[in-house]
């Protein structure tokens, strides 16, 4: 980590040039949104439309341009391994939560990092459905559509609220969270997270495999907050590998309720 130990005015290029390519994707996801996509199915049987596909291209355009000796993985691009030579890579899940924007919901979202050193330094998650953008930059805290957003421990009387995938609650997973924490339906990992850093919810779980795209910028919105993620394995999470995925990952807000916490560190992930 030592490399990172730098100015963040020396991310205000990538984050402005970053800004303007989250907008103009958004509003075309919106646009196929109200006009029509396709939809096909990859190997995995998971679906994928025209739109995350369009978005992929506008963040490409957008990002390679500006920075074309950085390397670039993401979910609709084929991972040719040629990253990995490069000490910067901008990792894009050009629409986190799929199903969502198929069925119309608003809970997708387009996320984007740039890693350097396999770390995040600058990271955005934005919603097209309600124009909230939370973005940061490595040592400037959360940012929510340009206001800085101070998240406080809470000592607030009400259940804290954790994100689940509806089927990890469905097979049982986490039932020994029920009497600690109420559920919300998990349908963008990205969103989830982000919106744990800003405090609208105390934590997110899941013993799923993760793909560094899903998580790479709310890592960092979390982190700059003040809240914690790591991988199911309580490991901390570093970006740019050979295998971008992890076994599972736990985030925490900075109000999580200790005995939340205690519940969360007390579970043990299931095999995949």
């Amino acid at each position: 980590m030592l490399g990172l130990v730098r100015s963040a005015m020396a991310w205000n290029e990538e984050f402005t040039v970053l800004v303007s390519a989250m907008r103009a994707a958004g509003t075309e996801s919106l646009r196929l949104a109200a006009k029509g996509f396709e939809i096909v199915r990859k190997p995995d049987q998971s679906p994928v439309t025209s739109a995350d596909l369009a978005v992929n291209d506008i963040l490409h355009a957008h990002l390679m341009s500006a920075f074309p000796q950085d390397g670039w993985l993401s979910e609709e691009s084929v991972d040719d391994g040629k990253r990995l030579q490069k000490s910067r890579v901008w990792v894009v899940d050009p629409i986190d939560g799929t199903k969502a924007f198929i069925s119309g919901q608003p809970e997708f979202c387009i996320s984007v990092a740039l890693i350097e050193e396999h770390h995040p330094v600058v990271a955005a998650v934005y919603n097209p459905s309600t124009d909230e953008l939370f973005s940061a930059i490595r040592g400037e805290g959360l940012y929510l559509n340009h206001q800085l957003v101070c998240v406080e421990p809470s000592h607030s009387v009400r259940q804290p609220v954790i994100a689940l995938s509806p089927w990890e609650r469905q097979i049982g997973r986490f039932t020994a969270l029920e009497s600690a924490a109420e559920n919300r339906p998990m349908l963008s990992i990205a969103w989830s997270l982000a919106l744990t850093a800003s405090g609208r919810i105390e934590a997110v779980a899941t013993w799923e495999p993760e793909n560094e795209w899903d998580v790479a910028a709310g890592a960092l919105l979390i982190t700059e907050a003040g809240g914690t993620i790591v991988d199911g394995n309580r490991r901390e999470l570093t970006f740019n590998r050979s295998e971008p995925r992890y076994r599972g990952i736990v985030a925490t807000s900075p109000q999580c309720p200790d005995a939340l916490t205690r519940e969360l560190a007390l579970m043990t992930p299931v095999v995949q």
